[in-house]
């Protein structure tokens, strides 16, 4: 019986999610567009980058200049190098896991690479990244977690998600995959909030990694158990 745990990357992996919503707040400023950490965090929170964008140019008025992206994304990779953690308790957990796993995110898998790069991630999930750039899908569809499973041998009923975002979320459950919803303490937006946002889409939450593998133990007793009924 294989199984497969598919994890997300900012805000999952690294702790990266906070720090381009401090990004994204300053250069929304800088065009006159006044928005909290909080607000901006909501704002980036999972999604494809052009939709954001396009999102700021209506609160703007006006259409932001064509190197927004690029100076968002090189400013970005500058407040990593100086500030950029993994999750708390995250290492620890993708050392002791002996289910297989692999990382599927909506970045472009240079920044992917980047990031668990300088975090020390990248040696756990390297040759196993699905970027939504690399195959033009990008969450809430389902696809990107589908290819994954389908590469690993693994029907999506036998697959488990670890996200922190409601798009995340919305393509674990669309793919019929068993959604596992990060909400930590510690973010701009309140965790309550968030917990309860991804629980509403289909998410069993939870809000440090120290309960991860006692969630993911769980679930494989259920499957072990599913299987074991037929």
């Amino acid at each position: 019986m294989s199984e497969l745990i598919i994890f997300d990357c900012d805000g999952v992996l690294v702790d990266s999610e906070i720090l381009s919503a401090q990004v994204a707040r300053e250069m929304a400023a800088e065009r006159g567009v006044a928005v909290n950490t909080g607000e901006a965090l909501e704002l980036i929170h999972g999604r494809k980058v052009a939709e954001w964008v396009a999102e700021l140019e209506t609160m703007a008025g006006a259409r932001l200049r064509d190197s927004f992206v690029a100076e968002f994304r090189q400013r970005t990779a500058q407040r990593f190098a100086r500030e950029l953690r993994p999750v708390p308790g995250v290492a620890q957990v993708l050392r002791d896991l002996d289910t297989t796993f692999c990382v599927a995110s909506s970045a472009p898998m240079e920044k992917i690479r980047y990031v668990l790069t300088l975090t020390g991630l990248l040696r756990y999930v390297d040759g196993r990244i699905y970027s939504a750039y690399d195959h033009q899908t990008w969450k809430p569809d389902p696809d990107l977690f589908l290819r994954a499973a389908d590469d690993f041998g693994c029907r999506p009923a036998r697959c488990a998600v670890i996200e922190d975002s409601l798009v995340g979320v919305r393509a674990g459950v669309s793919a019929a995959m068993t959604v596992f919803g990060y909400a930590p303490p510690d973010t701009g937006t309140p965790a309550g909030r968030l917990a309860t946002v991804l629980a509403a889409a289909g998410a069993t939450t939870f809000a440090t990694m120290t309960e991860l593998p006692g969630l993911l133990d769980h679930w494989r007793n259920r499957q072990l158990e599913s299987a074991v009924s037929r």
